[in-house]
């Protein structure tokens, strides 16, 4: 039925990571601008051909407990920033990916565990270090304009440019004149 009964925790924790792995693969080729397009026909016998990570994940039918997890952590992506799934599913399944490869050498779940705990907090200790562009004046439409590129790039490859300018005067144009925040209004 496609059910697999397994004992012990060493095979339980393999068959996680190895569900997880097969996901990571799959979503691993769409990355990027030069990324694959994926044909996927879901239950309906609907056809989509896209990369985008979101549209492929809600369209597979992810059965796998483990593997869930790393959908349910692209979807919250989604929903908190409208884009970085792709990213989420690929970090997540390399970094599982390299667990199987220290479990397999020997170490215990516990430790490798510890081991990402500390690598967390020496990448927040650099990150400040690698900021590569700062913005001094968001009505600033120059300083704006290179980071909504990079943005857009993710999406409209080629179309970088023109785009770019065009939303940074759509935002400069809309923006409040006087800037106040309120927690509350969060």
């Amino acid at each position: 039925d496609g059910t697999k009964h397994l004992s012990g925790m060493h095979e339980a924790v393999f068959s996680n990571l190895e569900a997880c792995t097969e996901l990571y693969k799959t979503i691993k080729t769409c990355y990027g601008p030069k990324g694959l397009n994926k044909m996927v026909i879901n239950h309906l016998r609907k056809l989509f051909v896209t990369k985008d990570a979101a549209t492929i994940i809600k369209e597979l039918e992810v059965q796998h407990p483990a593997a869930k997890m790393i959908v349910m952590a692209s979807q919250q992506q989604e929903a908190e920033c409208g884009d970085g799934t792709n990213f989420v599913m690929i970090l997540a399944g390399a970094l599982l990916e390299k667990a199987m490869d220290l479990l397999e050498n020997g170490l215990s779940p516990s430790e490798v565990i510890r081991g990402y705990e500390m690598a967390s907090e020496k990448c927040l200790e650099i990150l400040e270090s690698l900021v590569c562009y700062t913005v001094k004046d968001v009505k600033s439409p120059d300083e704006v304009a290179p980071l909504v590129k990079t943005s857009v790039c993710s999406k409209q490859d080629g179309y970088e440019d023109f785009l770019a300018g065009l939303i940074t005067d759509a935002c400069m144009k809309v923006m409040p004149v006087q800037r106040t925040f309120s927690v509350v209004s969060v």
